[in-house]
């Protein structure tokens, strides 16, 4: 016999929009965008080679992502320094003061996220967090079928 449930994406696309809608407070109050925000998130994962590259790693346009790159840099939250390997291509960092902000920012957000986490049973909220974490770890191709 099989349950009924929802899709995946009929549970997860709404509530997407409802956590991005709770973090835009919290992002404005930090002086943020939510790609500025996205920029700087994947950033921690270490120095990024070129803009494009970051652009592809995020899912951004590369064209739109620039401006969010200068207004970063302008801002000291970011650095762009010559790749070695390549002079013509850039290689983007985050300063002390963006990786602060950031955290900043990731703690406020976390702390209205587990506001909305205590809904859940605690036995069932770190299963939860792993099994999300598990899932949006795989690779696009794996869940799309490509």
């Amino acid at each position: 016999m099989t349950t009924h449930r929802r899709d995946l994406a009929a549970m997860i696309a709404p509530l997407g929009r409802a956590l991005m809608a709770a973090e835009q407070p919290i992002l404005a109050a930090h002086g943020l965008s939510m790609w500025a925000y996205v920029v700087l998130l994947a950033l921690d994962d270490g120095p990024a080679r070129g803009q494009g590259v970051l652009a592809q790693e995020i899912g951004a346009d590369k064209t739109r992502i620039i401006a969010v790159l200068d207004d970063l840099q302008e801002r000291g939250l970011i650095e762009r320094t010559p790749d070695p390997t390549d002079r013509r291509a850039r290689v983007l960092a985050l300063t002390p003061k963006g990786r602060r902000l950031r955290d900043a920012t990731q703690a406020d957000i976390q702390a209205r996220e587990d506001r909305l986490l205590a809904k859940l049973p605690a036995a069932d909220r770190l299963g939860f967090l792993n099994a999300l974490a598990t899932l949006a770890d795989l690779p696009r191709d794996e869940i799309t079928g490509d």
